[in-house]
């Protein structure tokens, strides 16, 4: 008997679905400004040229990217009130692009949005409607949400501090570098000496904070 042929790797074949969950992979692991198509293809490990039967150029690569970051956010649920409705797709956004940094700042600027976003905004109009906002309030009701979720989303992925805790380290050896200047800022003693180095900054409770003054304020604008 012959000796046995060695095992070979299989790789799924190459499809468009295929090539746009590996871009969002390593974007996740090294920033989307790292993406190139050579660098996809040898993740791939297929020819540069064949990337280009499913995806023509690299603004295409990234509108497919983008509705792939869309289609892991939860829609406003229709059983839901509408404040409860989008309270829940404000926190699955902030969720989903905490895994996917490199998406804050590309997921409303799309010349040609995909499936999945159009599918979230037609549910999010579609629930502020039903809640009696106007035509007019119902488009500034939806751009101060995504204001603040895109806008929290980005003051997270631009801090190191991940926990309460870390925060609290963090400003206690801020107090300890700048001590030869801080008679001449109180307010900064008072609020990151005296309080965050002592109780943290927690994310989740200071994102519900401002999602809730906005949801509070816009419903008493309804109707």
């Amino acid at each position: 008997m012959g000796r046995p042929e060695p095992a070979t790797e299989t790789r799924a074949p190459l499809s468009k679905e295929l090539v746009l969950r590996t871009a969002v992979a390593l974007a996740d692991r090294h920033g989307i400004e790292s993406l190139s198509m050579r660098k996809l293809a040898d993740e791939l490990g297929a020819g540069a040229m064949s990337l280009y039967y499913h995806v023509p150029n690299k603004e295409e690569l990234i509108d497919g990217m983008v509705d792939i970051v869309f289609s892991e956010i939860e829609p406003p649920p229709l059983e839901l009130d509408w404040k409860t409705a989008m309270r829940r797709r404000a926190h699955s956004t902030r969720e989903v692009l905490n895994r996917h940094r490199w998406a804050v700042g590309l997921m409303e600027g799309r010349m040609k949005p995909g499936p999945a976003g159009i599918r979230l905004r037609e549910a999010i109009l579609g629930c502020l409607r039903r809640a009696g906002f106007s035509i007019e309030m119902t488009i500034q009701a939806y751009s101060v949400q995504d204001a603040y979720i895109y806008g929290f989303a980005l003051q997270e992925t631009d801090m190191s501090p991940e926990t309460a805790d870390d925060f609290a380290a963090v400003a206690e050896q801020q107090m300890d570098t700048y001590t030869d200047v801080l008679a001449d800022f109180p307010n900064l003693v008072e609020v990151v000496g005296g309080h965050v180095a002592r109780a943290g900054y927690d994310y989740a409770t200071e994102f519900l904070f401002g999602l809730d003054l906005i949801l509070e304020g816009l419903d008493g604008l309804r109707g």
